[in-house]
């Protein structure tokens, strides 16, 4: 008989037993048949098979570690992973396991552990200091780009293109206002082959260094400063393809929303109103009040400065004076105004007073039984309309420029007439302001040349709220910078 080796469990938790277990007491056990007199070790009354008994050692339990996944423009990227391991992989099985999970090559991955790099493939997990419980860190290496060039010959035809915008006027429309040099190459086949090169290798070449800049940023994953550019550079991503989509399916809101006039007479003058329910009282210009005769009635003692989106001088008020609308005349109050560009702008006050209703289905302002049709486009006068043409602009895609105030879209180089009209228009119909004006203009002029901030955002928040460009530089300060802030508190102020 083979001597029993010890087995290393209390004695007061061991019996020794030479028949079988009864199967009454433990029925989820089938006991062998005894074939000799050798003792069996029973935990706690169950069977239990010592260590060194021939059945084998005891298994070995699995590490389980969490993997965090940083690799931009994939699904995967900021998951978290845990995977159980078996004992003795090494780092190359490790990857392999990401791998299949995630379908991230693991040619590909860089792993880091608490911030240092593990290298070494044949590593085991023990040996590279990867132990149960560990929290470990992938990134994806920017991928080769060979197979970047045969993928040329899959790009759409230049000639098929063509011919789709020639039988497409809605594509012949969108191309007009995306890209006006291509649009007027689409009838020469020549032309227009060599300028929709020129477009593909510009389009490609604004990737490859985008990506470029990308791997770059990578080669730090863990440098705060580099994420935050990643980050920017994700964020103008989105921002593009937002803007993309909106061409694509709702291509309307770039387009010019025509204000509101009706025909009035105050005083027996006729004059074109400006419908602003968004307006707090009724206003009119001095030369408006001048024209009507109604300037000598005007009340100084209510001058003042008005102040919301920018600020303008207050005049007086004109207490009461008739105005008529359609057939119906009524008494009204005027707030004279500088710096409006409409005669009369016939606001909220007056509105309800009368219990008016601006009507877009009959395109008619209806009160009292009137229905006031409002201007068609081509009776709003051109001076009305040269203000929202001469405003400021911001950069889109293609070399577009998208209107700050209105949203409009201006295709590459219409822009450029902007400048030039704006002075123009401005001498000609406001005379008197040239010798006012210098003062004012030039004022913040060395604070705007002087500022740190880009110019861009100056003239943006500028034209977005007709506020001085001193106002526009002292509210990115109060913000760091931010536009968007600076643009919310101008907004609220």
């Amino acid at each position: 008989m083979a001597a029993l080796q010890p087995c290393l469990l209390p004695y007061n938790q061991l019996r020794t037993e030479t028949q079988s277990p009864d199967p009454s007491r433990h029925p989820a056990i089938t006991p062998p048949t005894p074939t000799s007199t050798t003792p069996r070790v029973t935990f706690f009354g169950l069977f239990q098979t010592c260590p060194h008994t021939p059945q084998g050692p005891r298994r070995t339990a699995m590490p389980r570690v969490t993997i965090s996944i940083t690799a931009p423009g994939t699904q995967a990227d900021s998951d978290l992973l845990t995977l159980e391991l078996p004992p003795g992989s090494t780092v190359k099985d490790l990857k392999g396991f990401i791998e299949a999970d995630t379908n991230l090559p693991s040619a590909s991955q860089s792993l880091y552990l608490n911030g240092q790099p593990v290298a070494i493939d044949t590593q085991t997990l023990e040996d590279a200091g990867i132990r149960d419980g560990e929290m470990l860190a992938v990134v994806m290496r920017a991928a080769p780009r060979q197979n970047r060039t045969p993928g040329r010959p899959s790009q759409p035809d230049p000639e098929g293109v063509r011919q789709l915008v020639l039988n497409n006027p809605q594509q012949m429309n969108k191309l007009r206002q995306g890209d006006p040099e291509l649009a007027a190459a689409v009838n020469d086949p020549t032309r227009w082959r060599d300028t929709y090169a020129m477009r593909q290798r510009q389009a490609e070449e604004s990737e490859r260094e985008r990506q470029n800049q990308i791997a770059l940023l990578n080669e730090d994953p863990f440098n705060v400063e580099a994420q935050r550019k990643i980050e920017d550079i994700i964020r103008q991503d989105r921002v593009v393809e937002n803007l993309q989509k909106a061409y694509d399916e709702n291509p309307e809101v770039f387009t010019r929303v025509h204000m509101l006039y009706v025909n009035t007479e105050v005083n027996g003058v006729p004059v074109k109103a400006f419908v602003d329910s968004g307006a707090q009282a009724t206003i009119m210009s001095p030369d408006c009040a001048e024209r009507c005769g109604i300037m000598r009635l005007m009340d100084v003692r209510y001058a003042g400065m008005a102040r919301g989106v920018g600020t303008a001088r207050i005049l007086g008020r004109v207490h009461h004076a008739e105005i008529k609308i359609g057939g119906a005349v009524m008494p009204c109050a005027f707030t004279v105004m500088e710096g409006k560009d409409v005669d009369l702008l016939f606001g909220l006050d007056m509105l309800k007073r009368y219990r008016a209703k601006i009507d877009l289905e009959k395109n008619a302002l209806c009160f009292e039984g009137q229905e006031v049709p409002f201007l068609h486009e081509s009776e709003i006068p051109r001076s009305f309309e040269e203000a929202e043409m001469n405003e400021p602009t911001v950069s889109g895609p293609n070399g577009e420029q998208i209107g700050a105030k209105t949203g409009a879209v201006r295709p590459k180089g219409a822009a450029q007439a902007g400048p030039s009209n704006a002075g123009a228009s401005s001498s000609s119909s406001h005379p008197a302001q040239p010798q006012a004006q210098p003062a004012g203009p030039k004022a913040p002029a060395p604070a705007a040349s002087n500022s740190s901030f880009p110019r861009e955002h100056i003239q943006q928040l500028t034209g977005m709220f007709g506020c001085s460009e001193q106002e526009a530089i002292q509210a990115l300060e109060m913000f760091g910078g931010n536009v968007e802030h600076a643009a919310s508190f101008l907004l609220g102020g």
